[in-house]
């Protein structure tokens, strides 16, 4: 999607993986239903719109126990200079910190996760 520098939290907790976006909705393109909404990297401005026709939709639970449908992609993400493909739910994350969780779908054996450190891979790609 061309984000870069996004804060992102890991959650041993969640199973999927969820990105912040906002005006999501089913647009009709030609014959072809599609996906659209829009992400932002987390600095000022609108963000932009992302279109997919490759989505499904899911039922997940909340951090509440609240059954959702939401839709999920899947995108590429960098950690730690690895390139990983990675399942995201959409969800509007506005009133939360970080505008990507990362759950242990992801995480499972690929990382191990201390959780007396932080922004690891940020600093990383600092440095690089």
């Amino acid at each position: 999607m061309g984000l870069a520098g996004v804060p992102a939290k890991v959650d041993t907790g969640a199973y999927t993986s969820a990105l912040h976006c906002e005006r999501v909705q089913l647009i009709q393109v030609g014959n072809a239903t599609r996906l659209s909404f829009w992400v932002t990297d987390g600095r000022k401005g609108p963000g932009r719109e992302i279109q997919t026709d490759h989505f499904s939709e899911r039922t997940v639970r909340n951090s509440f126990g609240d059954a959702q449908k939401r839709y999920v992609i899947t995108t590429c993400v960098v950690l730690f200079g690895r390139r990983i493909r990675v399942e995201f739910t959409l969800a509007n994350r506005k009133r939360l910190k970080t505008p990507i969780l990362l759950g242990r779908q992801l995480v499972r054996n690929r990382f191990v996760v201390d959780v007396a450190q932080k922004n690891l891979s940020h600093q990383l790609q600092g440095s690089a």
